[in-house]
């Protein structure tokens, strides 16, 4: 008997204990949408070149394009939002700034799209914001009304969202003239590029003050209150569209810097600024899936 319990503890003691934790799950994998079926005008020379990417960061983009965020159909309400990350223009803030906040916009039904913009200021960058990475932004909005239908969204709630250097695009597109002369490639280039609202997180100062005010779209702008780089234009940007009598909201935080993003700040109210933006959307009509009173 004693043998028998003795066997039993040895066969025991070597089968394999049950795992404790679950199994690591596998980050997720995008399928990149190019933004033009040649390639970008003007990197043919360096579109072979691989992104870079560690972390929270990516760079080196050579072939812009997008990231699909379809909300669920269940609760879809056919607003759109092109998200641009910031980073300076010398690499994108890819998931606190990107794909995280994509996530968070498909929970208020919205489908989200993420957009990898050439870079600027990097090292060895022969691109321009006002050009190449300006290009990138309208072709971003103008390919997404083109493939509405795909999505379920309606091509007339469209708008941009961008953080920092983001949001410098977003005004760039959105407050200010497309420069003349920029090359077309196909029929998506004569579609509409100007976003129907605009959102900017603490937008950076190139193109403010904007240039076409008059006829810029409604728009959500939040920042921090010692944000050095980006309080100031914040503030200017609200006050050119309240003169000039475009719908526009401004949350300054007290006490507050930037790049608090959507959960990088312990203090309550920042903590809660995409709910004020929910609030904005809702009151705008851009959540209803009816014909907003008046148009844009």
């Amino acid at each position: 008997m004693m043998r028998r319990a003795f066997a039993l503890a040895v066969l025991l003691a070597a089968a394999p204990l049950p795992a404790q934790d679950p199994a690591p799950q596998q980050p997720p994998s995008y399928t990149a949408i190019k933004l033009w079926p040649d390639g970008a005008p003007g990197s043919r020379a360096r579109r072979q070149e691989a992104e870079v990417a560690r972390d929270y960061w990516v760079r080196n983009i050579h072939d812009p394009s997008l990231i699909a965020f379809p909300a669920d159909p269940a609760h879809r309400n056919g607003a759109a939002i092109v998200i641009m990350p910031g980073g300076g223009h010398k690499l994108l803030v890819w998931t606190n700034e990107g794909t995280k906040v994509a996530t968070a916009l498909n929970r208020m039904g919205i489908t989200a799209f993420v957009l990898k913009y050439r870079l600027a200021n990097e090292p060895g960058s022969k691109y321009s914001v006002e050009g190449d990475a300006a290009d990138d932004a309208r072709r971003a909005m103008r390919w997404v009304r083109a493939h509405a239908a795909d999505y379920g969204i309606d091509p007339a709630r469209v708008g941009a969202m961008g953080f920092s250097a983001g949001g410098e695009l977003v005004s760039q597109i959105a407050d200010n003239p497309e420069p003349a002369g920029r090359p077309a490639v196909d029929a998506i280039d004569r579609l509409p590029a100007r976003p129907d609202f605009q959102v900017l997180v603490f937008p950076g100062p190139r193109g403010i003050p904007a240039k076409a005010i008059a006829g810029a779209p409604p728009a959500f702008i939040v920042a921090g209150s010692r944000d050095a780089c980006c309080a100031p234009p914040s503030v200017a940007l609200y006050e050119q569209l309240r003169k000039a009598g475009v719908s526009a909201e401004l949350h300054m935080y007290a006490d507050s810097d930037h790049a608090f993003n959507l959960d990088e700040s312990n203090r309550i109210s920042i903590l809660h600024w995409p709910d004020r933006l929910d609030d904005w959307l809702a009151d705008s009509g851009w959540l209803s899936t009816r014909p907003r009173a008046g148009g844009k």
